[in-house]
């Protein structure tokens, strides 16, 4: 099986954004705020978790071209309910970079689970990933 043809596009700047959640009880979301989970400092792991992700995305999927990345960034949100991740991902390729981005967040949202389950397991709830922007190419 072949993988997408993309030699005959011209590279471009590329830009994909994606969002994801991550619901936690209240005692949860207090540690993680306070810096008191026994794995380390959650928020800095989690941004370099979605990095990693983000450059590991063409090893995890058999059809994603491996694509030099630019710049990625990885924001994380505190909320009384949940914890938000919104990736940013962009580089000049013949594809575009919306696998990167939704592969950042969702590995940001696996850090956050694993440094979490030690607390709590079944009502860790990931949700919401989507891809919430996508430029360059001919989209």
């Amino acid at each position: 099986m072949p993988t997408a043809d993309v030699s005959r596009k011209f590279e471009t700047l590329r830009i994909a954004r994606a969002y994801g959640r991550i619901y936690l009880s209240p005692q949860c979301i207090e540690r993680i705020k306070n810096n008191q989970l026994e794995k380390g400092d959650c928020i800095s792991a989690t941004k370099i978790a979605g990095i990693i992700g983000a450059k590991k995305t063409a090893e995890l999927l058999p059809f994603c071209h491996p694509i030099p990345i630019d710049y990625i960034d990885i924001k994380v949100s505190i909320t009384e309910e949940f914890v938000e991740v919104v990736s940013t991902v962009k580089g000049v390729a013949r594809t575009g970079f919306e696998m990167e981005a939704l592969a950042a967040v969702m590995t940001a949202l696996l850090n956050i689970y694993d440094m979490c389950k030690a607390y709590e397991k079944e009502s860790m709830v990931m949700t919401d990933v989507k891809l919430i922007s996508k430029k360059g190419g001919l989209s």
